[in-house]
């Protein structure tokens, strides 16, 4: 059967596992998008408003599911904008291929019109990027595509499609199945030798991290633990992977790191680290542990031999998937030591992080938290960009085994709407609420249109402050009383809401939060909620004034 290069690439995709591909349309793909004219209910193109947002999306899709997202953008622009959620995929280390246009073989060289070398601009960002030059070859780049980004250390592939690889007809034939690959599983020996390692210890800490996990593999690692007793830590953004009820979940690594989380790593003596890159914010800049030896001894488990040893020289690496080492764990006898205290403390700390004095603010961000936590269903996906907002979404829930926390490591701000969006297409039934700040939200509010078009319309909560919060408090640390490009005038976002067909109100006090947020559920076209937050309450704990007085206090001590 003859066919053109843009039916045999959705032909394979569909054969692979795709089901949603999300992008922005271009002539340079054209006879991509004609062919998913025949795939509804197969393979949806949900159609965004900015190719930055169908990044986002995608890469959160992959991160919520663990397939690849898939995002379909034209050349040039279409690709530059696209690259946030890529770089995000990639600090995710979440699965994604990013579908771009390219000018036709005959043009390549001379600067066409949108050329792009997409091998140089993604090169340091993706796992492999790659330009397809003959139209028999799609079928084998995509499938080399779709397996490098699921293995090892999952992440981000781009695919250049030059115009006339997808014009030209061709007898290939598509791929007809899906692929099966079965993770590298740890020797039974390195399994004996890292619990002789974790026996003798005094203080042990399990490091968790990644999106990769199936079935009930977190759950053995949370039974081993608790069997165990030993504490669990999460790395940034994410602590929705385990149980946070139980009693060895100790909280995340992140941002604006716990104390006593701090202090588990770091005085730790054995580091039993799971499917985790050691990143900048989950070892405090690298402070936690020494680098390249930690006075730790380090267990290092990774899918990717490329993670182990690449900071910190572990005394035991060994090379397996999150789910394939969970299965070799379980069959494991637990280990006992003299540690329950310091897992108690632990917890403990953990459990008094929930109670807050109460806010300088019209609206309360602690007590619409408590009462979020009461309200939202077991199944409920948190979505947040960037932001000293995010505290409250990553901080001050309690994610149980079916919730899920949607977040960048990247640091990306606009990534919390898309990335509600993409989890209410790729689970519709769930409860999604995204914490945006107003800063943030603006960045991609017109993919409310997406939501609307494509039906999956989420929950959306602006903390509305009127400043650029994280960096203000950077201001007031460093450069007290000159507040510079960090307040903002934003528009009236229940009335912007309403336009895009959502619910759209403002809530101007605490009181009125639970009947707003009531409504917010009832709406059959989702919600935009308006919190009337002050910029005083821009922490958890310290107010903007504590923040300048302390840094006008230094000054003057100086």
């Amino acid at each position: 059967m003859t066919r053109n290069g843009g039916q045999l690439l959705v032909e394979s995709l569909i054969a692979l596992g795709a089901k949603k591909a999300f992008g922005v349309p271009g002539e340079s793909y054209l006879a991509v998008l004609d062919a998913l004219h025949d795939t509804p209910g197969r393979l949806d193109y949900v159609l965004c408003r900015n190719e930055g947002g169908a990044g986002f999306m995608a890469a959160a899709y992959g991160k919520l599911t663990g397939t690849p997202g898939i995002c379909m953008v034209t050349r040039g622009p279409g690709a530059t904008n696209a690259s946030i959620g890529v770089h995000t995929a990639m600090q995710d280390s979440a699965p994604m291929i990013l579908l771009v246009g390219q000018v036709g073989t005959d043009m390549k060289g001379r600067e066409a019109f949108q050329e792009v070398d997409y091998k140089a601009v993604f090169g340091t960002m993706v796992k492999w990027a790659v330009e397809i030059d003959q139209i028999d070859r799609i079928p084998e780049i995509l499938s080399r595509a779709w397996t490098m980004a699921v293995t090892g250390r999952p992440g981000p592939v781009v695919i250049a499609l030059p115009e006339d690889m997808l014009t030209s007809l061709t007898e290939a034939t598509p791929l007809t199945g899906p692929v099966e690959i079965v993770e590298p599983a740890p020797a039974a020996a390195a399994m004996e030798k890292m619990r002789g390692i974790l026996a003798e210890a005094k203080q042990p800490v399990i490091f968790y991290g990644g999106c990769n996990w199936q079935g009930d593999s977190m759950a053995r690692i949370q039974a081993f633990a608790e069997a165990s007793d030993i504490p669990v830590v999460a790395v940034f953004r994410y602590q929705d992977q385990l149980d946070n009820n139980s009693p060895v979940f100790c909280g995340e690594a992140g941002v604006g790191m716990a104390p006593h989380v701090r202090r588990l790593v770091a005085e730790a003596d054995v580091i039993l680290a799971i499917n985790t890159r050691f990143g900048e914010n989950s070892t405090d800049g690298y402070t936690l542990l020494d680098v390249p030896q930690p006075k730790q001894r380090l267990i290092h488990v990774h899918g990717s031999d490329l993670e182990i040893g690449k900071i910190y020289r572990p005394e035991l690496g060994i090379q397996a998937g999150p789910n394939a080492f969970a299965e070799a764990l379980s069959a494991l006898a637990p280990v006992t030591g003299d540690w329950a205290v310091w897992r108690a403390e632990g917890r403990a700390a953990y459990e008094a992080g929930f109670e807050l004095p109460d806010l300088p603010s019209p609206v309360d961000m602690g007590k619409v938290c408590a009462h979020l936590r009461e309200v939202l269903p077991r199944d409920m996906i948190l979505t947040n960009g960037a932001g000293n907002f995010t505290v409250w979404s990553g901080r001050f829930f309690k994610f149980g085994p079916k919730a899920r926390l949607l977040a960048p490591q990247s640091g990306a701000m606009g990534y919390g709407l898309p990335a509600a969006i993409a989890a209410k297409v790729a689970e519709p039934e769930k409860t999604v609420v995204c914490f945006a700040g107003d800063g943030d939200f603006q960045m991609n509010c017109t993919e409310l249109a997406t939501a609307l078009q494509a039906g999956a319309q989420p929950i959306v909560l602006i903390l509305n402050n009127g400043i650029y919060g994280t960096i203000r408090a950077h201001q007031e640390r460093h450069y007290p009383e000159r507040v510079s490009g960090t307040t903002m005038v934003s528009p009236d976002f229940a009335a912007l809401a309403r336009a895009y067909g959502f619910h759209g109100e403002r809530v101007e006090t605490t009181e009125d939060f639970p009947a707003a947020f009531d409504r917010a559920l009832a709406s059959k076209t989702g919600a935009v909620l308006d919190l009337n937050i002050s910029p005083e309450a821009l922490t958890p704990r310290v107010s903007l004034s504590q923040m300048r007085a302390a840094a006008l206090a230094a000054k003057g001590s100086a």
